[in-house]
Formats: C-alpha cells, sequence, structure tokens
C-alpha cells in the first residue's frame, strides 16, 4: 500500500518571509537540521532541479538523491518529485501555503512508494516521514519565527 503522510504548523510570520526562507534552497542546510549540503544541477524556469545530501545516519551511511521542485508562488503551493528515487519507487511531494490570522500555515503532503527490495516498507517510512517533519517544521517555524522578531524591531 502506498504511503502518505501530510503534517502542517503554524508560523508567527508573513506569508511572504515564510516563502521565501522555505524555498531559499541554497540555504536548506541551514534551515533543515538534517540535510548537509544542497546542489543546484539545473533552472529551467521555475523549476529547479537539485541535490540533497543528508548528515550521516546511525550506520554513518550518507543518503543522497536528486530532486526537481517547482514553485508557484501565485497559487501558495509547491510541487517537488525524486528524480533519483533511490529506495522509492516514486516520491511525490506538495507544499501549500496558507494565510492565517496570526501568521502562515504550512501544509506538507508527501505520496511516495519504497521499492520491493528497499530496506524498509511503505508503512515504517509513513512514520519515519511523519516523525521526522515534525521536528523539520518546528525548527523551521522556530528560525523564521525568530527572524520575523528581528525584523521587527529594527
Amino acid at each position: 500500500m502506498p504511503g502518505h503522510t501530510e503534517n502542517e504548523i503554524t508560523v508567527a510570520a508573513p506569508l511572504d518571509l515564510v516563502w521565501d526562507i522555505t524555498n531559499d534552497l541554497e540555504n536548506w542546510p541551514e534551515l533543515f537540521s538534517e540535510y548537509a549540503s544542497v546542489e543546484v544541477l539545473e533552472r529551467s524556469g521555475d523549476t529547479t532541479t537539485f541535490r540533497l545530501t543528508m548528515h550521516p545516519d546511525e550506520n554513518g551511511k550518507v543518503w543522497s538523491w536528486v530532486s526537481e521542485r517547482t514553485p508557484d508562488r501565485a497559487n501558495r503551493q509547491v510541487r517537488a518529485r525524486r528524480v533519483e528515487t533511490g529506495p522509492f519507487q516514486h516520491m511525490d511531494i506538495e507544499w501549500e501555503y496558507t494565510e492565517v490570522p496570526g501568521g502562515t500555515k504550512m501544509h506538507w503532503r508527501q505520496d511516495f512508494a519504497m521499492k520491493p527490495d528497499a530496506p524498509v516498507d511503505d508503512e515504517w517510512m509513513t512514520d519515519n516521514i511523519n516523525r521526522n517533519s515534525k521536528i523539520q517544521m518546528a525548527l523551521i517555524r522556530d528560525k523564521i519565527e525568530a527572524r520575523a522578531r528581528a525584523g521587527a524591531r529594527r
């Protein structure tokens, strides 16, 4: 059964600031705790193809893959997919941004399936993505809110 996750968080900051920070790919290693590096491979129109490399896992393995990401600021959404799928048959991601009282709601949706020979199954990966998304979203929220507060004092 394919995996599906949905996670959201409200950031006490204007939508433009949340959008700009979360869509600045080159700075993702500063924003996400899991990414060691981002290498932009190609830009074509609004679409960016890039390599993400994670910090080594508990066994010392470094995971890396190529993704393609297309932001649509007018509709406040981003669509992405893994180009180099690794252990996934497919991985499709959608981020949505909504202005709400007191800030911006960020909603992340991931649809995927693991390959039959992957080291984990869809259920394990669903739990892993849900657990990690909450951690990353909280870190991102805290960093953006700190930046919003600093900007408001200037």
